[in-house]
């Protein structure tokens, strides 16, 4: 034995269980409270869909339409939402403690790119060997990298010690 397919979206024509309605024309002009079947004759006489839009207990909401139109606006509505919708990535660069002055400016000429393009970059900077006696240079340089950068970012996520390793998230402004 086959179950009925399952259909999505609200009531509509025969499908609306209530008795009375309250009654929305396809012009937007509300028409009252009617029995189901006038609505449903109403509907017919336009040659367009009865649709349940709000389901109240005493009498639903239903409104004259042509529903698939109504569906394909619905869908063209999310399609332009997510088409204009932005992911945030998150970018990394990575640095040393005794980073020369030239490749410290690529990198942050790197990082004001990835500002203007709205994504949010995490700085990480690796310790090797003697280096772990000084995390203050660390320090200092993700601090210089912050001052540099406090007009077009904010910190996300402070300088922290994890391992052999110090990490700061800038996200942009």
């Amino acid at each position: 034995m086959q179950t009925p397919p399952v259909k999505d979206g609200p009531p509509m024509n025969n499908d609306i269980r209530a008795t009375r309605v309250l009654l929305i024309d396809q012009n937007g002009e509300k028409q009252g409270i009617m029995p189901l079947s006038a609505a449903l004759e109403a509907a017919e006489e336009v040659g367009l869909d009865l649709v349940q839009i709000v389901a109240n207990p005493d009498a639903p909401v239903c409104k004259i339409l042509d529903y698939g139109k109504h569906r394909f606006q619905e869908q063209k509505k999310k399609a332009e939402q997510r088409k204009r919708q932005k992911v945030v990535e998150l970018k990394e660069i990575k640095l040393r403690p005794n980073i020369d002055t030239h490749d410290y400016e690529v990198k942050a000429k790197a990082m004001h790119r990835f500002f203007e393009e709205g994504d949010k970059v995490k700085v990480t900077l690796r310790f090797r060997g003697r280096e772990m006696a000084h995390p203050e240079l660390g320090m200092k340089l993700l601090n210089k990298v912050q001052a540099d950068f406090d007009e077009v970012a904010k910190v996300e996520y402070a300088p922290r010690m994890e391992g052999r390793q110090m990490i700061m998230i800038l996200a942009p402004r």
